[in-house]
């Protein structure tokens, strides 16, 4: 860990936290969901980095030690991809791997989509291909009280939040999730409700792992997070027609909550998303939750080298 470069990018008019190991021609590039942030790669770019590649993973504008947008509420999705081509630009990068988990695939997608010449390859943690927009989660198919639902209506989240700290959250939300069931509310709960305060953290999350998370979360609270991705995430992006043609790999623990979505484990198992990532291949990890990559890290290592190599010129 202590071998990771941090630094500071201008991209389009505001500094971004980039950290880093390793050098050389071929580049991958992780994109962190929530309630993640660089840190949830550490074990991805020492690995990546040891098999000779320059692994690079951001914190997104509003995230942890970037810069905060002058205006987060005017923020969508289309901002995370011009960050991410910027930031390619601004350190010279013609071509990438992206390595996208939870909505940090959704950018990562649509770069492959609109930038194909910039795309190695992507490789997707626990979202198959979307886009936002209407269709994106189907989310008056479930109650009232679904997660992305609460938090997606303004100050709702923000009073949730607002009676714990930073680290309190963050233990919340991975404990909450990193179970099987998709997080919903009674109508008299709201979503920090549901954290039982006897739960331990999963055996993979250390106390100084919350540390870190808090810590970063500190700096920059919750007001983009929530945003982007659950603001926006039925704010259509403009992207008709999407094609993805570099090479993709998704993957999905069998007990990821993500896969109760509607609609999301017929989408992942009949094919469909072949329609759009032709060249796509899909691991499903049978003991994997939401954070496979924290959770099991050798074995989505293992993966990611896999890919890499096959995939690298």
């Amino acid at each position: 860990m202590e071998k990771i470069q941090h630094s500071h990018v201008e991209v389009r008019g505001l500094k971004l936290h980039v950290a880093q190991i390793g050098s050389g021609d071929k580049v991958v590039v992780f994109l962190h969901g929530f309630p993640e942030i660089w840190y949830t790669w550490r074990h991805q770019l020492i690995a990546v980095a040891n098999a000779g590649y320059r692994a690079i993973a951001i914190d997104f504008r509003g995230y942890g030690l970037s810069d905060q947008p002058p205006e987060p509420e005017k923020a969508n999705f289309n901002d995370l991809v011009d960050d991410v081509v910027g930031l390619l630009d601004s350190l010279g990068i013609s071509k990438a791997f992206l390595i996208g988990k939870d909505f940090g695939a959704f950018p990562a997608y649509m770069v492959a989509a609109v930038h194909p010449e910039r795309v190695s390859g992507v490789i997707a943690l626990g979202i198959p291909f979307m886009l936002p927009g209407r269709s994106a989660v189907q989310n008056h198919q479930l109650p009232q009280g679904f997660y992305i639902t609460r938090w997606k209506e303004p100050g709702r989240a923000e009073a949730d939040f607002g009676r714990f700290d930073a680290k309190a959250v963050v233990r919340n939300i991975y404990t909450l999730f990193s179970g099987s069931e998709v997080p919903v509310a009674a109508e008299d709960q709201e979503i920090m409700d549901l954290f039982d305060p006897s739960a331990p953290l999963p055996p993979w999350f250390s106390e100084e792992d919350l540390s870190v998370y808090a810590s970063l979360y500190e700096k920059s609270g919750f007001r983009f997070a929530l945003q982007v991705p659950y603001r926006t995430l039925n704010v259509d992006c403009g992207i008709t027609e999407p094609i993805v043609k570099a090479p993709t790999l998704l993957i999905m623990g069998e007990k990821d909550y993500v896969r109760k979505f509607p609609g999301i484990e017929d989408y992942i198992r009949s094919g469909a998303m072949k329609h759009v990532v032709p060249d796509l291949d899909i691991i499903f990890m049978p003991e994997g939750s939401h954070f496979v990559q924290e959770q099991l890290p050798d074995q989505v290592n293992e993966f990611i080298i896999t890919f890499l190599g096959k995939h690298s010129a």
